[in-house]
């Protein structure tokens, strides 16, 4: 299987940018046929818009790189993740489905390259808000538009902001909200929290409307991985709660826990 270095990923991601595209078409349609719901067996939501963007973004990527491997939500059950050396993509094709669900416009697309167990490429798409943001390891991170039929705009710069003196803006999970995020929470100084779904919390901090995105619940590794990246790229961190790095690739496809701060030097507990 090849590796994905940061050269061969930024070669990849004007292509990858266009798959979410085609993607947020797929959802928009499949919207706009009503989509069906369906429960998992975890009791999360699933619907026929996912299922679309998921076939989407999967027969795009089989063209694209036959020989990366796809990690995809709604197949990965019983998926045995690569090796750790391996380079895959990573995706959530419908982030936040709830939110889709109830009609709002926080849901997303989440692409990601992962090499050696970290997050290189990532892109987010919110069809619904009409952006793109996308960021590549040591090369930065950029906002583009996305219009209606699935063209985007001129990419514009995003960087993280130093952490201030005063009110932090606090990305918090409109949906999936924690009692021990909500402690953490309660515990900073001049916190204004924003309840948002989807991987967009990310998108915030890296675009430095917002400086701090903890989730200290489980979550998977789709739901992180493209966000991460960009919030990197943007010059932020994404950590573990006790400031150590994640670990993408577990068995089990789990990350227990992190802290994504704009500032790099405010994201682990106690801080």
């Amino acid at each position: 299987m090849p590796v994905l270095d940061v050269a061969a990923s930024a070669e990849l991601a004007d292509a990858l940018t266009a798959l979410g595209a085609a993607a947020a078409i797929a959802i928009r349609r499949s919207a706009a046929a009503q989509s069906s719901v369906r429960i998992k067996a975890d009791g999360s939501p699933v619907t026929s818009a996912d299922q679309a963007a998921e076939a989407s973004i999967c027969d795009g990527l089989a063209r694209l790189a036959p020989d990366v491997p796809i990690v995809s939500e709604e197949q990965a059950e019983g998926a045995i993740p690569p090796g750790a050396g391996a380079s895959y993509f990573l995706v959530d094709p419908l982030d936040g489905t709830r939110e889709f669900i109830a009609g709002r416009d926080e849901y997303t697309i989440n692409i990601a390259i992962v090499t050696h167990g970290a997050p290189i490429l990532g892109i987010v798409v919110a069809p619904a808000l009409g952006l793109i943001w996308r960021g590549l390891a040591g090369r930065g991170a950029e906002r583009l538009a996305l219009r209606g039929d699935g063209k985007t705009g001129a990419p514009e710069i995003i960087h993280a902001r130093p952490r201030p003196q005063g009110e932090l803006t606090v990305m918090v999970s409109r949906s999936h909200l924690d009692p021990r995020t909500e402690a953490y929470v309660a515990g900073l100084r001049q916190a204004r929290t924003v309840p948002c779904g989807s991987s967009l919390k990310f998108c915030r901090v890296a675009e430095g409307k917002a400086d701090l995105y903890p989730r200290l619940a489980p979550t998977r590794d789709w739901d992180v991985a493209a966000g991460h990246a960009i919030v990197k790229a943007a010059g932020g961190e994404v950590a573990a709660p006790d400031g150590g790095p994640l670990r993408y690739g577990t068995a089990g496809l789990l990350i227990p826990g992190f802290i994504a701060a704009g500032d790099p030097r405010h994201g682990r507990l106690g801080q």
